[in-house]
């Protein structure tokens, strides 16, 4: 997947993807651990030509989770994501979601699950630990993920 997303920087004159904060009804938080990148991540992904923002999470969080959005994703900023490269930005949502049947590990997606916020797994990445206080009014909202 790494290999598509170096393509992509090469071959677009920006990226765009989206990442959304999912809760369910107990406040747990849903996070995915990838195959090709290391830490726990909220779920997401790049858009393709044509697609919104909106069809691009929706396809996301179920593509990554078997998600359903509740009422409606809210937006809460973009970010300029110079990890992964100096042209990608980030949509980023806040959402109320509910799983749809558990989610099989394969190539792609090796874990995920619903966790409290207390109890986060190891391997969290800072840039999920910012955006949750950033959500909860912890910490300022930065321009760059």
């Amino acid at each position: 997947m790494r290999i598509v997303h170096v393509y992509f920087a090469l071959s677009r004159g920006m990226t765009m993807g989206v990442r959304a904060a999912c809760f369910d009804s107990a406040g747990r938080i849903f996070l995915v651990r990838h195959s090709y990148v290391p830490g726990w991540h909220m779920p997401g992904g790049g858009l393709e030509r044509g697609e919104t923002a909106q069809d691009a999470l929706v396809k996301e969080l179920r593509e990554e989770g078997n998600l359903r959005i509740i009422g409606q994703a809210r937006m809460f900023h973009v970010y300029f994501n110079t990890g992964a490269s100096r042209r990608d930005h980030i949509v980023f949502y806040r959402a109320d979601v509910e799983q749809t049947a558990p989610r099989a590990p394969d190539r792609e997606i090796v874990e995920c699950g619903f966790f409290a916020l207390d109890a986060l797994p190891a391997g969290t990445t800072e840039a999920t630990y910012r955006r949750l206080a950033e959500l909860s009014g912890e910490a300022e909202v930065s321009h760059r993920w």
